[in-house]
């Protein structure tokens, strides 16, 4: 089965849901949130991580990049919408559609790197702080 790598910068509230899940899909979105947008390569969720999850106060002001593998017919589904600069490349997963996407996620969704943001307070998810010391891609900002 052919499988096609994404990635998708989330916040500490984000990942303890996908941890939840055992690392097995993303959660819902919020009502106000119409797409669900995993984008297509690391140095576009490291720029997104670093610089605005860090920034974030609902996401505790770190910021994961995740990675993980969705089969060629589901990634097929969505269209590729680019926002912004070369890199800016991003796969618009309608929200009513991310069950369906979830579904087709392959193995589990991986934490690659980690940016911690200058007013990160430790987090009260024991599951969360033991994941950080195991990433090898820790950045301070």
């Amino acid at each position: 089965m052919k499988t096609r790598i994404l990635y998708r910068p989330v916040g500490e509230k984000e990942l303890q849901l996908i941890a939840e899940s055992g690392f097995k899909q993303f959660p819902p979105r919020l009502e106000w949130q119409p797409i669900f947008y995993p984008v297509l390569n690391e140095e576009y969720a490291s720029e997104i991580a670093s610089k605005w999850n860090t920034t974030d106060p609902f996401g505790n002001y770190v910021g994961f990049v995740t990675k993980f593998a969705i089969t060629e017919e589901e990634f097929q589904k969505y269209t590729i919408e680019n926002v912004g600069g070369k890199i800016h490349n991003e796969l618009w997963v309608p929200s009513e559609k991310l069950t369906e996407f979830n579904k087709a996620i392959q193995k589990t969704i991986e934490v690659v790197k980690v940016y911690i943001g200058s007013k990160y307070e430790k987090s009260e998810s024991s599951a969360i702080t033991k994941l950080m010391k195991g990433i090898e891609n820790v950045y301070e900002n």
